[in-house]
């Protein structure tokens, strides 16, 4: 990898710190993330249905940005405990890896990963982090991000979407069966 292209990435990344939870999930790879920024209506509205809320109550821009959706208000229990705790991310927490984390990390297979995942960022850095995250959620064909729940590329149907989901599609699978 040459110079210029990792400068290009971490600027392309120091203005997608919304994009880092505090929980050490990746925003950027987000089904509703990824629908509100591309504003794509019918994605959009199927979430809010699933979700039992309103098309603008749906809309996100990610966890460390002002517009969030109110599902991930109301269930997130990361968001509280940050702001009692007085930390950013949960690795800067005297508690960290606590108990709450780790409950929150086995409700779903999104999340496997959020412990480790929050142990990279604290040693690589954040921008660093987000640009190793944006390849791990990325069609190793055509590079687009892709979500935990999509089994193929949504954009060029390649069957591995991206090396998360190849690496826990069985638990993903299980999941979604339910």
């Amino acid at each position: 990898m040459n110079n210029q292209f990792i400068n290009s990435a971490e600027s392309q990344t120091s203005s997608n710190r919304d994009l880092v939870s505090a929980c050490g999930l990746y925003c950027g790879a987000c089904g509703i993330y990824l629908a509100t920024q591309e504003n794509d209506s019918e994605k959009i509205l199927q979430y809010a249905v699933v979700l039992n809320q309103t098309f603008d109550e749906t809309l996100c821009d990610g966890c460390g940005a002002m517009r969030k959706s109110i599902h991930c208000l109301k269930m997130c229990t990361i968001i509280d405990c940050k702001l009692k705790m007085d930390v950013i991310y949960c690795f800067e927490c005297n508690e960290f890896p606590c108990q709450a984390l780790i409950e929150f990390k086995l409700k779903m297979p999104h999340r496997i990963e959020i412990i480790d995942s929050l142990y990279r960022m604290q040693e690589t850095g954040i921008e660093n982090w987000l640009i190793e995250m944006k390849d791990y959620f990325s069609c190793p064909q055509c590079k687009t991000v892709n979500s935990a729940y999509h089994p193929a590329c949504r954009k060029c149907g390649n069957t591995i979407s991206c090396k998360f989901v190849s690496q826990h599609k069985d638990a993903i699978e299980q999941y979604l069966s339910k």
